[in-house]
């Protein structure tokens, strides 16, 4: 199963508001492209953030994304609500993540990953590094790296 962070993952790490008070994301096409193949080949897709936002749940409903935590204040507890659900082990997951707060999950699963723009300590942590950003084709990169080397 594949886990995705949000902010700085799926987006730029952006958060936008019009004058009225209206959120913003911005997401890549090519990363839900991404997501939808990643399901067509078998793998379960989860997301886990700490924040809130309609945004991110009318972007999951879009992709069909199996798992979705928000405003997740311990990320490992949210895997660990996914894992029991799904009958899976840690080494079954890969989380890509960006900063800090998800270094601890990052430590748990058979495979981390980082967007380029992410924390120097994050980059330290993981077992890779995209050469794309987060919001512009980190979690296609991830996806497509999976997909290579399961089916070797």
């Amino acid at each position: 199963m594949l886990l995705f962070d949000v902010d700085g993952v799926m987006t730029d790490g952006g958060i936008y508001y019009s004058v009225e008070g209206v959120e913003f994301k911005r997401f890549n096409a090519q990363d839900g492209y991404g997501i939808a193949r990643a399901r067509e080949c078998g793998l379960k897709v989860g997301i886990i953030s700490g924040r809130k936002s309609p945004l991110v749940e009318r972007r999951a409903k879009e992709l069909n994304v199996e798992e979705l935590f928000e405003g997740a204040d311990d990320k490992i507890e949210a895997m660990r609500e996914i894992q029991r659900r799904n009958g899976l082990n840690d080494q079954e997951f890969a989380f890509m993540a960006d900063d800090l707060f998800d270094i601890p999950l990052l430590r748990v699963v058979g495979l981390s990953a980082a967007p380029r723009n992410a924390r120097p300590e994050v980059k330290r942590v993981v077992d890779l590094v995209t050469k794309a950003d987060g919001g512009n084709g980190a979690v296609r990169e991830l996806i497509d790296f999976v997909l290579k080397h399961r089916s070797e």
